[in-house]
């Protein structure tokens, strides 16, 4: 049977969430849609900002362009600002300490990509995910050694540190080269003799494909990755209001808007038949 993800369940969930909040639901909602977003209750590091965190070097998701902020992470991040009343602040900072970030109040939460893990779930809350992705092998174009899963076995392999393609790595093989950017690891996978193979997203090498780069991806996902906000786990009022903000924009037809903007397809519309699903 296929697993076929529906906006309409994402909407559902979230009700379900606020439902089980308890308290005067017309009075909470109306808190949390009006021109202060309530925010004196969301435990927010700057009244009235969501505060939302990202590497900036993610691209299509989080990137700067012209000196500006841009990409898919960042319009989630100001629609569901603006769908909670809040003014959007989003801000970079590097994904190895980003989670510690989070954790010591930097920032309200982290839009920038990140997958659920349980190890991470250990430390934060998530949100329903806002977007679905495969985690994949690239290769340098015209490469006939790696043609599969089976042989990335002591290739040497280059993924951003602490991400779950670090830990997918760590599997195959002690020879991995780190970089702080998917894009930079991809570039110097088309570089001769410097990377075997890169393991990311594949989205994010369609877009360098897509930019010029010689890659090629190689075999099907290894996996789907279930990309997520990340919030601190004491603060369950802006979660529902998160939760409640992406089931708004999705319903809406903001969320559609976004994702074709920058991929020319709904990244919620996947299919999961056969797929594992990263957790």
């Amino acid at each position: 049977m296929k697993k076929k993800l529906s906006f309409l369940s994402v909407i559902f969930s979230a009700g379900m969430l606020l439902a089980a909040c308890g308290g005067d639901d017309s009075s909470s909602s109306e808190e949390g849609s009006n021109s202060d977003g309530g925010s004196s209750d969301l435990n927010l590091v700057e009244e009235g900002k969501f505060t939302t965190a990202s590497s900036g070097l993610y691209k299509p998701f989080n990137f700067t362009e012209g000196g500006d902020l841009t990409g898919f992470d960042i319009d989630i991040s100001n629609a569901l600002s603006e769908e909670m009343g809040l003014e959007p602040n989003p801000v970079t900072t590097p994904w190895e300490t980003i989670l510690q970030g989070l954790t010591t109040n930097r920032f309200d939460a982290i839009i920038g990509s990140m997958a659920i893990t349980e190890e991470r779930e250990e430390q934060v809350s998530f949100s329903d995910p806002y977007y679905y992705s495969g985690g994949v092998i690239f290769t340098k174009a015209g490469n006939t050694e790696i043609t599969s899963e089976a042989d990335l076995e002591g290739a040497k392999i280059g993924v951003v540190g602490q991400s779950t393609y670090d830990t997918a790595a760590q599997k195959y093989t002690d020879d991995i080269q780190y970089y702080n950017s998917d894009v930079v690891a991809l570039q110097d996978l088309a570089i001769e003799g410097r990377l075997d193979a890169v393991i990311t997203a594949d989205v994010v090498g369609f877009e360098a494909q897509n930019a010029g780069l010689e890659i090629e991806m190689v075999g099907d996902p290894l996996w789907i990755e279930q990309a997520a906000v990340a919030i601190n786990k004491e603060d369950e009022e802006l979660l529902a209001a998160v939760n409640e903000a992406l089931a708004a924009i999705v319903e809406n037809g903001t969320y559609d808007e976004i994702s074709n903007k920058w991929f020319g397809r709904n990244l919620l519309d996947v299919d999961l038949e056969g797929v594992e699903i990263l957790k």
